[in-house]
């Protein structure tokens, strides 16, 4: 169980928590309004089963208990979401699956907020990986500016996708990583 916590944006009052019952239909209208991501993640728009599919989607190799979901709510309204798995690939690192959040929310510093929140969070963690979709500009600027390291081009096959189905379009990704000092 994760705690729910508020992250300092100012002017904004922000919650980072798991999600619960309640909030299927708020999590349908967020894959709704970021079409975009799911177009240039996969080739297709979210559909129905997608916010099911990701509380049980987990990379192979990892368990449930290594999967944590988080909602970004702002003002009381979804607007964001970030799946993690912890020690994944491997003890020490942490793979962030989806960090998406609702156009509405983007480019007011919500999402650097939750980035930050969440890497002090996972101090103990060496290293941080995450993928974005190809030339996926935004994704790529965002992982840039808190200080992931991109490979130079994208995988050139379908990218793994554990134990969901892969989109029919849905093709390499763009790797990137975060090297952190291990903490003694």
């Amino acid at each position: 169980m994760v705690d729910a916590w508020m992250i300092d944006v100012p002017g904004e009052r922000v919650l980072v928590r798991e999600p619960g019952p309640a909030d299927e239909a708020p999590l349908l209208r967020l894959f709704e309004e970021c079409e975009d991501w799911f177009i240039a993640a996969t080739g297709l728009p979210s559909g129905p089963g997608d916010v099911q599919s990701l509380f049980y989607s987990l990379p192979e190799g990892a368990g449930p208990d290594d999967k944590v979901l988080l909602v970004l709510e702002r003002d009381g309204v979804v607007a964001g979401l970030v799946d993690v798995v912890r020690d994944h690939p491997e003890p020490g690192t942490v793979a962030v699956g989806l960090f998406l959040l609702a156009p509405w929310a983007r480019g007011r510093g919500l999402g650097r907020a939750l980035a930050e929140s969440l890497l002090a969070r996972a101090a103990d963690a060496s290293r941080v990986v995450a993928t974005v979709p190809p030339g996926w500009r935004p994704g790529e600027r965002f992982l840039e500016r808190i200080g992931f390291t991109l490979e130079a081009a994208p995988a050139t096959q379908r990218s793994e996708v554990g134990n969901r189905r892969a989109g029919p379009r849905e093709g390499g990704v763009r790797r990137a990583e975060l090297r952190r000092g291990v903490v003694r």
